[in-house]
């Protein structure tokens, strides 16, 4: 039975984020086996995050932006954002960069297998693939979201999902502001669910248009397109472009507490260890910087279980954002143009990221609508009702 010192069930971004914090450290070569169904050569995906500060992701950046626009009711405006910048990765150019770290540092062995069961073992947890291999670890770790592996009851909890169809296009006349991203534009049809357009531009000709949803269910896939080109018609102000990639997905956006801890050695990251901002969808900074803090608890405990806990009132601040969007999503179109008029977005930065001293979110806070978040505030942190 090949032995490692960690095993990563599932090499995507929360994989490769641990196993990469594991093995950047001069001197230290633990072994490292990573498991995943795809062997990771092509880009799948993009992730997106803001930072103010060096990340040690640079090398991997594929575009940066320092300005944004925002287009609500009644407001529009285009934001430079300080010291803040907007950052792009495409999946592609992340895997290829691990796979060359890992070169260079050895020690990590990547096995294209499904696994299928991971057997807890207080000493020595063990791995299971399809094709009848097994394989043991001090400690395993598991970002796997399979289907009916997260049970959440819809009585105490929101669930809802962010879901997107992008297409990136190329127009024959300019037609985007190269120098500024469009985070929220809300001239789309709202139909009572929180609905907006998310445009990375790559130059005046050339951009990534994605039709984005937060709501409780998914559409028919011809409201999606129909959505993106009537936006690019009467909006953008194009009829003629190419459609060079196709970008699809769903993430959900819940305040059900996942369990970290799976089992005596087992540990869930990513998604699945509940590293998805609950009220915004976001998730690589999120687990990029849990990846980091893990291997250090790991170098310095010997167990991954000291790690940063954001402050209690975040908690909270999702709920209620959850209820209004669950409830009342046709008020958050007038939620976001408020937070963007009132707000510089180094606080509203800040405040999703969870890392605003308190007076800060208390401003935040007090530039939304009063009457949908008073009346969230009330049923899910007094009546307890969803």
């Amino acid at each position: 039975m090949p032995n490692y010192d960690y095993i990563l069930a599932g090499g995507g971004a929360a994989g490769l984020s641990l196993a990469y914090q594991l093995t950047c450290v001069e001197g230290e070569k633990p072994s490292i086996l990573i498991l995943d169904l795809d062997n990771k050569r092509k880009n799948d995906r993009t992730w997106c995050f803001w930072t103010n500060a060096a990340t040690g992701l640079e090398e991997v950046y594929y575009r940066t932006w320092k300005q944004m626009w925002f287009y609500g009711e009644g407001f529009e405006k285009k934001i430079p954002l300080g010291d803040w910048q907007y950052v792009m990765l495409r999946g592609i150019d992340f895997y290829d960069w691990m796979r060359a770290h890992f070169a260079r540092c050895g020690g990590v062995d990547f096995v294209q297998a499904e696994v299928v069961r991971i057997e807890d073992d207080p000493l020595q947890p063990r791995v299971h693939t399809r094709d009848g291999n097994v394989y043991a670890a001090k400690w395993v770790f598991d970002s796997r979201v399979l289907p009916g592996s997260v049970q959440v009851d819809r009585k105490r909890y929101h669930l809802l999902q962010q879901h997107f169809l992008g297409w990136e296009v190329e127009t024959e006349k300019q037609a985007f502001d190269a120098e500024a991203l469009t985070l929220f534009d809300f001239r789309t049809p709202q139909h009572g669910v929180m609905r907006f357009m998310y445009v990375l531009p790559f130059s005046p000709q050339r951009a990534l248009v994605e039709y984005t949803l937060f709501s409780e269910n998914l559409l028919p896939q011809s409201e999606y397109e129909t959505a993106l080109k009537e936006y690019l018609a009467s909006v953008v102000g194009v009829e003629r472009y190419r459609v060079l990639d196709v970008e699809q997905n769903r993430i959900p956006m819940t305040d059900y507490p996942f369990p970290r801890r799976l089992g005596e050695r087992v540990w869930a990251i990513g998604t699945l260890g509940g590293r998805v901002k609950p009220s915004s969808g976001y998730a690589f900074w999120r687990i990029w910087q849990d990846a980091r803090q893990m291997a250090d608890s790991l170098r310095r405990y010997g167990d991954p279980t000291h790690v940063h806990l954001s402050p209690r009132r975040y908690r909270w601040f999702d709920q209620v954002m959850l209820n209004v969007m669950y409830r009342q999503g046709h008020q958050t179109k007038r939620a976001f143009t408020a937070l963007f008029r009132n707000n510089p977005p180094q606080r509203i930065f800040g405040f999703l990221n969870e890392a605003n001293p308190w007076w800060e979110d208390i401003l935040v806070l007090a530039s939304l609508p009063l009457p949908p978040f008073l009346g969230a505030f009330l049923r899910t942190q007094i009546l307890r009702k969803i």
